[in-house]
């Protein structure tokens, strides 16, 4: 099971959140970048831009935070963050 969640912040505050599940048979690449996809959708929000220090924060902590510079369009909060809950071994 693989399991992401995306939550949005403004002022150390949670705004909004959701849990993405994959149980397909795909890479972990694939999944990240499918819930992602899913999480832009569901919070109505254009794809964020992976910088070479996101990919670094994700690799090692499990966690990324997106904020103003990797959006294209203006947000109206501080960042989005995703954090694995769970892989698949």
């Amino acid at each position: 099971m693989f399991r992401l969640w995306a939550k949005i912040f403004q002022d150390n505050h949670m705004l909004r959140d959701v849990v993405i599940t994959d149980d397909g048979a795909d890479t972990r690449t694939h999944k990240v970048f499918r819930a992602l996809e899913k999480v832009c959708y569901e919070f109505d929000l254009s794809r964020p831009i992976w910088l070479e220090k996101n990919l670094r924060e994700f690799k090692r902590h499990s966690r990324v935070r997106f904020h103003q510079d990797n959006f294209v369009e203006k947000i109206d909060f501080d960042y989005l963050e995703l954090q694995m809950i769970e892989e698949d071994d």
